[in-house]
Order: C-alpha cells, then structure tokens, then sequence
C-alpha cells in the first residue's frame, strides 16, 4: 500500500487541501471558501465532504496515514485553533480531535507558518540545515522557527509569534488587540496601508492614485515599482527596513543559518530582498554580520501551503519511528 497524507492550509478567505505523496507529488486538490459557514460545524462538514470526494478518487492501493493543519493561532499540542484574529469563528475550536474522529489517522495541527517551516525542511531549499527561520508574508507575518533540526514550539505550543512583536507602541492598530505590530507594516496588508500614507504624503504623480485599498494587491505595486513609480518603489524602500531591522533581532535569539521568505510580499523579488538584507546587515550585532543568509523560499508554487501542512504528518511519523527503534 501507498502512504499518503492530508494537508489543508486554512486561510480567512479559502481553505485550499490536498492529498500528497511521500515524494510531495499533489494526487488530488482543491479549496473551499472559508467565509460563507456561518458556524464551524457547517465549516467542518464542508470540509470533511471535499475530502471524502478526493479519497474516493484515489487508486485502491493507497491509504491515508494522516492530516496535517496549517492556520493562523493552530496549537500544536492541543490541536486546537485558539482565538484567530483571521476566522469568523471565535474561540477555542477543537479541529485536530474532530478530523481524528472523522477519519481515524492522526492529525497534526500547528499555526502556518510552522506548516511553512516544517515543509522548507522537507521538500524546500532548508533540506540540509538544522537551524533556520521561515517568515510567511502574506496577509499577516508569520514565523516558523527549527533549531538543531527540530521544529520549535514552546511551552505553550504557540512560540514565534514575530508578527506580533512591536515596531512602535503608539503605532498602527493590529487586529489582535495591541499597537504597532510588525504585521500591520510588513504583510500585504501592511504595505497597502503604507501605499496609502506615502500617497497622502507625497505630491508626485503615482499610478497607484484612485485605485481603493480593496482593489489594491502586492502585485500591482510591485509592477508599479518596476516602473520607476515613486510611491511603490518607497513603499517597498520602507517595508524592507522595518522587516529588516526586526530580523536583526531575531536572528540573535536562535543564530539561525538562514532565514527564507514566503508568500506573495516575497515574490516582489530584489524589490523586497535588497532593502531587507540592506538593513538587517546594517542593524545586526557585528558578531553575526555576513553570517547569516535571507533566502527565498522554494515552496512558492500554489501547491506549498498543502505541501507545508502534509509534511507535518511526516515528520511526526518520522519521529514516531526513530523513537519506537531507539526504545
């Protein structure tokens, strides 16, 4: 029989799954939107029918081994989704349990850019390292953290919440109560809302005036960028210094080998990259200067959150191995 597993990457917009091989080759995928259930039950329900439709697809030499969850606020120990700024659903929801119910595999679940991580060490350019950091830049900032090769995830299961971490105390209003996080400057959302001031600031013409911030994306500001338009290109300027100096930071704490950049800001390429190298060098304590490398991620395709959150259930197995051959 072929092992395979379940990876579902859940967003605040859509909910993307698929079933995946030990090799990482997507068999099957799809999404659901996230927003339309009114409560989580009709949530799980929906999702557990897209499941079952893929699982009926599959050759008949094939089993599931087991699901493995990336989302925003995911507790890795208590298979829990605590309180997401990012779902409708509020509260403690007891996902990882209903899925073991659901389907009778394990299910690993853990916050999304843990998921990120966790796939850079299996299938993405982290493949050799013990020590490195994944930050996901997407419409949030998340970190994943694994040191000596293992997966960090504190006392509590929610460890390297960067995103959260403070730029200015007085700053712009984060979603998760406090002021001045890191992600209301460094995400998507974080570079739309500094598009806008230094629209309001500046006189020159930009070709980013009268479109609305609904309508704005990272693309058509780094397309605008490109162009030679002032506004993008110091917005992209602003961003990789405030991510920048705050990787300086974290570097400290864990002397990682690297750190890789996820998600669509990183996608910006050199326009996002060289500001941040720039200035993490510049801020970083001399010891650690020209030491540690800033990368992009390989898990960039539409595939990687699935892939991320499959490699979960991998690793665990893999774990669970090494330790039943070493009792």
């Amino acid at each position: 029989m072929k092992d395979l597993t379940i990876g579902i990457d859940i967003g605040g917009t859509n909910t993307k799954y698929g079933i995946v091989d030990r090799k990482g080759n997507v068999l099957h995928q799809g999404n659901i939107p996230t927003t339309v259930y009114d409560d989580f039950q009709s949530y799980f329900n929906g999702m557990t029918d897209a499941l079952r439709s893929g699982i009926q697809n599959l050759p008949s030499d094939t089993k599931i081994v087991g699901i493995g969850v990336g989302a925003a606020n995911g507790n890795y120990y208590t298979g829990n989704i605590e309180r997401a700024t990012n779902l409708k659903w509020k509260g403690v929801l007891p996902l990882a349990s209903m899925f073991k119910e659901e389907f009778g595999v394990h299910c690993i679940l853990t916050n999304d850019a843990n998921a990120a991580a966790v796939g850079e060490m299996i299938y993405g350019n982290a493949k050799n390292m013990k020590d490195f950091v994944v930050i996901t830049l997407g419409t949030g900032l998340g970190s994943g953290f694994v040191c000596g090769g293992v997966l960090l995830n504190g006392h509590h299961g929610i460890a390297g919440e960067v995103g959260h971490t403070s730029v200015n105390p007085t700053g712009r209003y984060c979603n998760c109560g406090k002021r001045g996080c890191l992600e209301t400057y460094v995400s998507a959302t974080g570079i739309k809302r500094t598009v806008y001031k230094l629209l309001a600031d500046h006189l020159e013409p930009s070709e980013l005036r009268g479109i609305s911030f609904e309508d704005l994306n990272t693309k058509m500001i780094s397309e605008a960028a490109k162009r030679g338009d002032v506004v993008a290109s110091e917005a992209f300027e602003y961003t990789g210094r405030i991510l920048g100096m705050k990787l300086a930071e974290t570097a400290v704490h864990t002397d990682p080998e690297a750190i890789f950049l996820f998600g669509g800001l990183a996608q910006a390429g050199d326009l996002i990259f060289r500001p941040t190298i720039r200035h993490m060098e510049a801020n970083l304590m001399p010891l650690f200067r020209g030491k540690i490398k800033v990368l992009p991620s390989a898990m960039q395709n539409q595939a990687a959150p699935i892939l991320g959150a499959s490699s979960l259930v991998w690793d665990y197995l893999d774990k669970l191995q090494l330790k039943s051959e070493l009792a």
